[in-house]
């Protein structure tokens, strides 16, 4: 039984916070989870150009702000992530904007996927440690009501064709943030507004 309560009031960061330890750790030639290879490194970097350029371009849409305007209750947005995933680069920033929006019903925290199996081993993906994973869970943050990973459906269809199609990973990477690019966070947002409409 993971105790969320415990994950999140321990190792909880807000946005910011989680911004300031991606740029600590590359000033230090680190990234976060174990692995800080130079490919790692690199990604990170990438990584941290496309959470600015999606803080400074994206804005909420009319069904994301709806959804969120229409909300009687108040929840905690907890988000699973990594510094070096180039999906929660794309969106984190969305979820972020979220909790901006309505301050009063929303807390957004982060941790790391790496420094906390036992709860991302609840959160699978298809079997898989897929990140980001965005939890929405009560007021006093005891009990998850609805849960959302790793990308958009239809990102994640397209993604599964790529990887026949190709098995360079890289390859691969530049059509998933091609998609990113041309998209402009509206289908993400499509999808965190149905899960918002759907909240008691």
């Amino acid at each position: 039984m993971v105790n969320y309560r415990e994950i999140f009031d321990e190792q909880g960061m807000d946005y910011t916070t989680y911004r300031q330890l991606i740029d600590k750790l590359l000033a230090e030639g680190q990234t976060t989870g174990p692995d800080n290879s130079e490919a790692m490194l690199h990604y990170t970097k990438m990584n941290v150009q496309r959470m600015n350029r999606v803080d400074k371009t994206a804005a909420l849409n009319e069904a994301l702000t709806t959804a969120i305007t229409n909300l009687k209750g108040s929840y905690k947005l907890w988000v699973i992530s990594e510094g070096w995933c180039g999906d929660a680069a794309q969106i984190v920033p969305v979820f972020n904007k979220i909790a901006e929006a309505a301050p009063d019903k929303f807390e957004l925290k982060f941790v790391l996927r790496d420094k906390n199996l036992p709860l991302i081993d609840a959160h699978l993906t298809n079997g898989g440690r897929a990140i980001p994973v965005l939890l929405v869970l009560d007021e006093k943050g005891e009990k998850v009501i609805k849960s959302w990973a790793p990308r958009p459906q239809v990102l994640q269809a397209l993604l599964k064709g790529w990887k026949q199609e190709n098995t360079d990973p890289m390859a691969t990477a530049e059509k998933l943030h091609s998609w990113y690019a041309k998209d402009k966070t509206q289908t993400t947002q499509g999808e965190l507004a149905e899960l918002l409409t759907g909240l008691e």
